[in-house]
């Protein structure tokens, strides 16, 4: 994965590789802007699996913008917005009030069954499913559930159901999906996000139902217990009905 690359050579090894695939298109009889759409296209894909928003979008855009800065191709100005709306595609800017892509560690959920136990084919949401690594640590920690993925992000969405073929994954809003009917909510945001899900989860969710928030507390609340499995990202469990933290 990119992430385990010292910053910056992953950038520098995507923009190059962006760069080659160019001229190798240019040399093949290709047109400027079918170069540029298709070296732009491995960029922003590559640009998934960054650690952080700032790296995906550095990633993301370094090609283009590099490609721009040298003038070495004679393009229309309309075509550079291309990448531009590529971009917007697989990171719509009402996604980014919540989180661009934060993949949930693979072994982050792994003692999450003997915390918050749930019956043979309990319904398990991850709000917010990005490319499947939350759905497929849940899945690890709960084989016999069954699983929906809500993803605003419709290329995510589509990349996610290859890779979780065994979910439920619609593109969608997480805030209006009803979560009514689901004994566990799965919720890796911001932290500017907590205080909308407990207030949707105290009005929507059952009594024994589970709210997980992955690395983000609910300031709030009192949980219902803490894992550390993985340093740095603590797995916050808060059971319905929710208890207020006690005033000092």
């Amino acid at each position: 994965m990119l992430e385990r690359l010292h910053w910056p050579l992953p950038a520098v090894l995507i923009w190059g590789a962006a760069w080659g695939l160019f001229v190798m298109l240019r040399i093949w009889g290709s047109t400027p802007e079918l170069a540029l759409g298709v070296a732009s296209a491995l960029g922003i894909a590559a640009s998934l699996l960054g650690s952080s928003w700032w790296r995906r979008a550095m990633i993301g855009v370094g090609f283009p913008l590099s490609l721009l800065l040298t003038q070495s191709a004679s393009l229309p100005a309309w075509v550079w917005l291309v990448p531009l709306l590529a971009l917007l595609l697989i990171y719509p800017l009402n996604a980014w009030r919540d989180a661009p892509l934060f993949p949930t560690p693979l072994h982050a959920l792994n003692d999450l069954a003997a915390q918050a136990p749930l019956a043979s084919n309990a319904l398990v949401l991850d709000a917010g499913c990005g490319l499947g690594d939350g759905l497929r640590a849940l899945r690890a920690a709960y084989p016999q559930a069954k699983f929906t993925g809500i993803e605003w992000s419709w290329p995510l969405r589509a990349l996610c159901g290859l890779r979780c073929p065994w979910a439920t994954v619609r593109q969608g809003d997480i805030w209006t999906e009803d979560w009514s009917g689901y004994d566990m909510v799965y919720f890796f945001q911001r932290p500017e996000s907590m205080p909308r899900a407990v207030a949707k989860a105290r009005a929507e969710l059952k009594n024994g139902a589970y709210l997980v928030s992955l690395e983000f507390e609910a300031l709030s609340l009192k949980p219902f217990t803490r894992l550390d499995t993985v340093q740095g990202k603590p797995v916050w469990i808060y059971r319905l009905p929710l208890a207020d933290k006690e005033l000092r």
